[in-house]
Formats: C-alpha cells, structure tokens, sequence
C-alpha cells in the first residue's frame, strides 16, 4: 500500500512538472508518415535571391511539387514538410517577408494551387516557422539599419547602437548563434509577436496549411511558444506544431499548452551509429529510456518526429558503412514510436556529405525515382499507418544482441514484434511470442514461432500476433 501511494504521488508530481503527456486526444499526424522537401533545393533556384524578381517569379519553380504528387501518394507519405518557402536572402532561413512566397519559387497563387492538389489526395502540409530570426534584408532591419534610433523597429531585434557588427554597420545586433546573416527577433516585443501571428494567420488561411515546423525551436522565448499554441488552436482545430531540438530534455518545448511534438535527434543518431557499430544496444537503449514502461521514461504517449536523415545532415545511404544496412534502418525508424518522416530523394538511396556544404544535401532532382529501397519504404508506410500497435503502441524490448534486436509494439487491440537482423549470417531467435504465428505486415506472409524464428542475413519482419 505504502509503495502504490509513493507511485501514484510521483505520477501525480509527473503530471503537474510536465513530465507526463497532456491529455489530448489523438491528432492527424500521429499516425501519418511525413515527407521532407528542402524546397529551394527541390525546385532548383538559385542559391542566393540577387536576380530580377518578375524574371524569377516567372518561373513559377513550386509548381515542381505537384508533379511529384502521384510518387508522395504512392510512397504512402500523407503530409508534406516544407523547408523555408518564403522571401529570403539566400537558404530560406533568412527571411525577408512572411507572406511573399519567396521570389525564386514564383508566387502566392502558385503556392496555393499546390497546396490545393495536394489536399485533394489526402496528404496535409507542414510549413517551417522560423521565428528566432530574419536575414539581414528583412525590411524592418533595413529600416533601423537606415534610421538607427529614429527606426520605429529598432526594439524589434537585440540592438546596441554604441558597438559595430562583423558587417560594419555601425551598431551591434545579436545574431542566430554567431551568424550575422541571421538576425535575432525580439519576441517579447509584442509588434513582432503580432507580425508573426498575422503570418501565421495568412499561411492558414490562404494556403489551409494543416501545421508547422519550428525552426531552432530551442532557441524560443517559451512564453512565445505557449501563445503560439493558443492562436493556432483557435484557428484550426488539430494543428500540429513540432519543434526542432537537437539534444537536451525535449520537453522544455513540448507538452501541455506548448508543442505537441518534437525532432528525435537522439534516436537519429542512434540509428545509425547502432548499425555501424555493430551494436543495437545504443539504439534500443535510448528507445528504452524515451518509451520504456518504466515511470521515469521521459517520453512515453508523445509522438516525436523520427527520420533517419533531413537537409541538415549527411545522407543515410552516404553515413551507412554497409549499404545492406540501408532498408533495415528505415525498418526500424517506421517500426519503434515516432511519426517517420522521409527525406526527398533519400527514398531511392541519394547520397550526400555534410563536409561538401549545405548544398549537397539539397539538390534537384528532375523527377523522383523508383526502386527497390522506395518499394521497401512504400511497404513500410502501409505497414505503420495501418497498425494501430506501430502508431500508438507501447514499447518493450524483446531480444537485444549485438547484431539483432526484437522488440513489441503493443496497443489495446493489436501487438507487433519488430525484428532485426543486422549480420551476414541467419539468425535464429528463441523467445516467447505469447502466440504461435503471426502475419508479416510488410511482406504478408505467414511466420511460425515453433522451433525458434529464422531471421535471414540483412532482414526485418513486423509480425502481428494472430489472436
């Protein structure tokens, strides 16, 4: 009785610390597999926005998405990830104006008709919201830039008029870690905090995006953050907010009255640093410690956001030493807890470097390819969007070696076992299945525990216990 007070007192304590999910019900993006486009990239514009705005307007380059409809639809992703799409001076994260598209992807109209194709098949749209900061031509700082403290704006950014930039500029600015190009919002400064939500407001409205991305969500004011979660809740009901994160506990930004989810760099790395290594210990440990049974599992009922690589790091198919790896680790990314998200041109194996720049992770590509990585992924998606277990499910580990990991999926209806086998040999595993058979949801066949489970060099199986 004493022990059962102690637990009960401790998850009360959860709850009001916010270490527990907030009571919500279920939305949209918890059971749907996103796909990532870095937009610029994809559509081919110019790195920087130097040349004539009509001559590049002209070119209407977003319109690109909707002929990739039909291979988004069939890969089984039913949301799209935009990267940066509005005015900016050179990458997207150095904004000019939030509500113009960004001049070398054409115009708002544009956006729109792609907005409109993809909501007739089904699939929701996710914007970045990068909100920590502008580019140095966003017109406000010009403005103060010009006026010095004559601006009407000079208390929208972090300014000291009696120091001197890296640029020169006469006057001291706080920028995005160091980069100047990358000028700091106030966002206690409520003009700005309006400006923002009139975008956020437009981008709803006119285009009926369906969530965002929030850039270096870290890095937020978090009084900014649970206002933001307040405005879009009263805009649309299930808007889904994520944040990126890149280590820490990620619920300084996600929980009751803040973001719903959050980017899972932890189990990023883990993933493939677990197959590199030879080593599924790192990975299933990390799973164990984020969704374990445990009480003190820090994200147990949450739904954060899994990729096994974006436009910020280096390519699977490049990062893997063993490319027979590559399938597997997108077997586990779509089977352990977490929202998968794939990373255009990744699908089919494209490869890309960190130490070759930024660019090299964001090419064009002319039309997306098919093979048998993006059937296997296709597979997968169907798999996870159609089991309640892979979506909602509890975790447990199974069986854990150095080269083959097994672990359940288990939710009120169904249960699954994921297994992974990472050596060149079979594997032959031994544990009780609580049943006798099961049905693979990625290939449809039928499997027999009897006599131990035959796992075939470089293989996965999600099997579903027949009942």
């Amino acid at each position: 009785m004493i022990l059962t007070e102690m637990v009960n007192k401790i998850n009360v304590n959860r709850r009001r610390l916010g270490r527990e999910p907030e009571e919500r019900r279920l939305m949209w993006a918890d059971k749907s597999v996103f796909y990532q486009i870095y937009t610029l990239g994809f559509c081919g514009a110019p790195f920087a926005n130097e040349g004539d705005p009509e001559e590049e307007i002209s070119r209407h380059r977003i319109l690109k998405v909707r002929d990739w409809i039909p291979h988004i639809k069939k890969l089984g992703a039913d949301a799209v990830y935009f990267c940066p799409l509005f005015s900016s001076d050179t990458h997207g994260y150095n904004t000019r104006d939030y509500r113009r598209l960004d001049e070398r992807l054409g115009t708002n109209e544009d956006f729109r008709k792609v907005c409109r194709a993809l909501h007739r098949k089904g699939i929701k749209i996710v914007l970045d919201g990068v909100f920590n900061h502008v580019g140095r031509g966003f017109a406000q700082f010009q403005d103060v830039l010009k006026n010095r403290e004559n601006s009407p704006y000079k208390d929208w950014f972090h300014i000291d008029f009696g120091g001197n930039s890296p640029c020169n500029d006469g006057l001291w600015y706080e920028g995005w870690e160091g980069n100047y190009d990358l000028v700091k919002l106030n966002l206690r400064n409520e003009e700005v905090v309006s400006h923002i939500f009139e975008a956020v407001r437009y981008w709803i409205e006119y285009f009926d995006i369906d969530g965002l991305r929030l850039d270096v969500a870290y890095c937020l004011d978090r009084d900014f953050i649970r206002r933001l979660r307040s405005f879009t809740d009263s805009l649309k009901e299930d808007f889904f907010l994520v944040g990126e994160i890149l280590g820490g506990d990620y619920k300084v930004i996600m929980g009751e009255g803040m973001l719903h989810s959050a980017t899972n760099y932890e189990c990023y790395k883990g993933l493939h640093s677990a197959f590199n290594s030879m080593n599924m210990f790192e990975i299933i440990h990390s799973l164990m410690r984020q969704f374990g049974k445990e009480p003190w599992t820090l994200y147990r009922g949450y739904h954060l956001l899994s990729f096994v690589d974006n436009h910020d790091v280096t390519r699977a198919a490049t990062i893997l030493r063993e490319p027979r790896h590559l399938p597997l680790l997108y077997a586990l990314c779509f089977a352990m807890p977490g929202i998968p998200c794939v990373y255009y041109g990744s699908e089919w194996g494209a490869e890309g470097d960190k130490k070759n720049g930024d660019p090299s992770l964001r090419p064009c590509f002319d039309k997306p390819q098919w093979n048998e990585l993006t059937d296997w992924i296709s597979r997968l998606a169907e798999a996870k969007k159609n089991s309640e277990a892979l979506c909602f499910g509890e975790f447990r580990s199974v069986l854990l070696t150095n080269k083959q990991c097994i672990f359940e999926r288990k939710s009120e209806h169904e249960r699954v076992m994921a297994a992974i086998n990472a050596d060149s040999e079979e594997y032959v595993a031994h544990f009780d299945a609580g049943c006798g058979t099961a049905v693979d949801l990625i290939t449809g066949k039928m499997h027999d525990f009897g006599g131990g489970s035959h796992l075939p060099p470089y293989s996965a199986a999600f099997w579903k216990m027949e009942k």
